[in-house]
């Protein structure tokens, strides 16, 4: 049975030996033959296969149900869990794309792992994990020479990297946001628009970032158990790696309270605003209040200094514009208008 024959969206396999490929795309019937070689490197990708497909292999490989099952179901979060014949492990890809250039939006890709002792075996639900991505940093990396490792280490590599990617993205929407919150031209509702957005986002990329330093450090523990763990000869790339896990999970931290920052400062800004607002509604009031007064006052029926003639229409007349003109240049020099 060829990996073209089985019920998969896509089923890609390669086998190296002493770090040179000797074997792509074989018949699904030859892995047993190619992981039986000690001295043969293998990995197998199964994109969306049927749970039929998946039982088959688990039984063939001595898979565990249990990892099978973790494999197959949604939203499950990124781990690495050690079993009698394998290491099973989860994670994500990140990608940041923006909804009419407006809101910003994660896009989550998954891959499942089952690390054996001379075999990698990768199972998507979907596409969003680019393989030939990982193919390529497995095949530059020149490192498949020391085994499984070097596939597991390339593949949590290449996803790590993704997520720099991502958070320097999104450090760049909250740069921009920063920018829009203190632009003259008052844009509350976009602002706020974004915020909700980065905020859903950011939520989402903490919940597959984090428990990364988790993955990293159980499977550097699996190496040192020794037993079907990795190989040893690989401790610093794993370190650096672990490194650059602590690096994205402390930059989301910080983003986390930036988007904080920015939505306080908003709310801030709001009630400035508004305060402002206030401001030159009362200072406009009073200034209508004065010839409502002074009108008012004229208008009563009884006799007053100039009823009935000429001087009281100039005397409210000149009331009016000295109030008026008056408050409206103390206002103005107060800067409450």
């Amino acid at each position: 049975m060829r990996c073209d024959a089985v019920r998969v969206s896509s089923c890609r396999s390669r086998a190296w030996r002493d770090g040179t490929e000797i074997a792509a795309d074989f018949p699904l019937d030859d892995l047993d033959t190619w992981m039986a070689d000690p001295g043969v490197l293998v990995w197998l990708d199964l994109n969306d296969p049927e749970r039929e497909v998946l039982d088959a292999l688990a039984v063939e490989l001595e898979l565990d149900p249990l990892a099978v099952e973790d494999a197959v179901e949604p939203h499950e979060r990124p781990k690495a869990t050690r079993h009698a014949t394998h290491t099973f492990v989860t994670c994500y890809s990140t990608r940041l794309t923006d909804i009419d250039g407006e809101v910003a939006k994660l896009d989550l890709g998954r891959v499942s792992a089952f690390v054996m002792k001379n075999a990698l075996i990768t199972v998507r639900p979907d596409d969003r994990v680019d393989m030939d991505a990982i193919l390529t940093r497995w095949t530059e990396d020149g490192l498949l020479a020391h085994g499984v490792a070097a596939l597991v280490h390339g593949l949590l590599d290449e996803l790590v990297d993704g997520h720099f990617e991502t958070i320097e993205r999104m450090d760049e929407v909250l740069e921009g946001l920063e920018d829009l919150l203190f632009d003259p031209v008052t844009k509350s509702r976009v602002i706020q628009q974004r915020i909700f957005g980065i905020r859903k986002s950011l939520v989402q990329l903490r919940r597959v970032v984090l428990p990364m330093r988790e993955v990293v450090t159980a499977l550097m523990r699996f190496r040192s158990e020794g037993g079907n763990s990795l190989s040893n000869e690989l401790d610093g790339n794993f370190n650096d790696l672990y490194d650059h896990v602590i690096r994205a999970a402390e930059w989301t931290e910080s983003l986390r309270d930036v988007v904080s920052s920015i939505f306080e400062t908003n709310l801030s800004l709001q009630d400035s605003r508004l305060n402002e607002v206030m401001k030159k509604l009362a200072g406009w009031g009073a200034i209508i209040a004065v010839p409502t007064a002074v009108t008012g006052w004229f208008g009563q029926n009884i006799p007053y200094p100039g009823y009935m003639n000429d001087f009281g229409l100039l005397q409210s007349t000149a009331l009016m514009l000295i109030g008026t003109v008056g408050l409206y240049i103390l206002f103005r020099k107060v800067d409450w208008i």
